[in-house]
């Protein structure tokens, strides 16, 4: 007799996105004709740049033709892709070979999907509040899970967890509360790692977002990185490629647990991949050379650069009604203080039937996102100033 995987029961009842797209119907079935303002989910807007279109163009071109139509690639990705990507980290004084980059269709898969090299008994320990993927997944796969807090105290940056854990998510620039950690903080996470003989799974999705020099864009940039941590980035939120879909993730051959030895651990990720994914579209890793061209990266700067000016407007305009928010400075992601000691669903219903404003109730990410709300920068700059004008002049606080 067939039998379901109970760990879905452990599950909350419904994602959260899931929830707010219900309520968002609701309201717009009862309320017929008014607009919806939304800052809620992190999904890009801005068209594609010219050079990448062209990337993508030429990638359809080559499958037209029978002399360059390709069909399965290299196994972990295009070779010319990951070179490139080895490159780009070399400009960032950390030395990578192409053999520690596999290409993917994107980061959440990998953050979902990379525990499963690693024990079921592992102890995963995870920021609260956090991304839902890496609690999520890792209910699915029966691993005992302990909590690092972000707290307004600690300025939403978790210290290394006090009890042992074997596996550990950070994602910096955070995603919900857009906090980022220092060389500093980071280097607390890896002395743990090397210590605890731990594996950091870190999470950079958003690290293009980063304009302080002096904040880690990989924790490649801290020494004895590479003998403890996997890393995971994305082209969705830097190049526009969230429906697209590209990723890569790294996992150096210095890396080792106890029982294996050097480049095991990469080996074991290779082995992954190739029994459960065909790798990336051909033409979408066209479009990623595109984007790590010169012009590409150029290009791609100015649609960062456009949705951190979305993030200063909300923000500021936030701000200049007395509530209490974070984040946006070097991440799209604005963390609000709920007022009124509201709760974070109350709250949504409040922005939603006043401002008609869609945001995130920060419980959805964790027991410490109770009495917070996460606003997106992702957006047209048009909406983004309406929403924020609706909100300054009809959110009766």
């Amino acid at each position: 007799m067939a039998k379901i995987n109970t760990n879905y029961n452990k599950l909350s009842p419904s994602y959260v996105f899931s929830e707010i797209g219900k309520r968002v119907k609701v309201f717009s079935e009862k309320n017929p004709g008014v607009e919806i303002l939304k800052l809620g989910v992190g999904n890009t807007t801005e068209a594609l740049t010219s050079t990448v279109v062209k990337g993508l163009l030429e990638g359809v071109k080559k499958l037209s033709n029978i002399k360059t139509y390709t069909g399965y690639g290299d196994e972990q990705g295009d070779t010319r892709l990951r070179k490139a990507l080895a490159e780009l980290y070399q400009k960032r004084g950390i030395s990578l070979l192409p053999e520690e980059i596999f290409i993917s269709d994107g980061a959440k898969p990998d953050c979902a999907n990379i525990s499963s090299i690693f024990d079921e008994s592992s102890i995963v320990a995870v920021a609260d509040p956090v991304y839902p993927v890496y609690v999520d997944s890792n209910v699915i796969a029966g691993k005992k899970l302990v909590y690092i807090e972000c707290t307004e105290e600690n300025n939403f940056i978790p210290s290394p967890p006090k009890e042992k854990a074997d596996l550990i998510f950070i994602c910096s620039p955070n995603n919900p509360t857009g906090s980022v950690v220092t060389k500093k903080q980071l280097k607390a996470f890896v002395d743990y790692a090397l210590k605890n003989k731990a594996v950091i799974v870190f999470d950079g999705a958003y690290v293009e977002y980063i304009t302080d020099k002096s904040l880690p864009k990989s924790i490649y940039e801290i020494p004895g990185a590479k003998k403890c941590a996997i890393e995971i980035n994305s082209f969705s939120k830097w190049a526009g490629f969230t429906g697209v879909r590209l990723g890569w993730t790294v996992v150096p051959m210095d890396l080792t647990v106890e029982e294996a030895g050097r480049g095991k651990i990469n080996s074991l990720w290779n082995r992954r991949q190739t029994t459960m994914f065909n790798g990336a579209s051909n033409i979408a890793q066209e479009g990623g050379l595109a984007v790590l061209s010169d012009k590409g990266q150029k290009e791609c700067k100015k649609l960062v650069d456009y949705y951190m000016n979305n993030a200063k407007i909300i923000k500021s305009g936030l701000s200049k009604m007395g509530l209490k928010v974070f984040g946006g400075d070097n991440a799209p992601y604005i963390w609000l203080k709920v007022p009124n000691n509201l709760s974070s669903w109350e709250f949504f219903d409040k922005l939603l039937k006043e401002a008609h404003v869609v945001g995130t109730p920060g419980s959805g990410f964790g027991g410490k996102g109770e009495g917070y709300f996460r606003l997106s920068a992702f957006g047209h700059k048009e909406n983004i100033e309406k929403a924020v004008k609706s909100i300054q002049e009809n959110l009766k606080l």
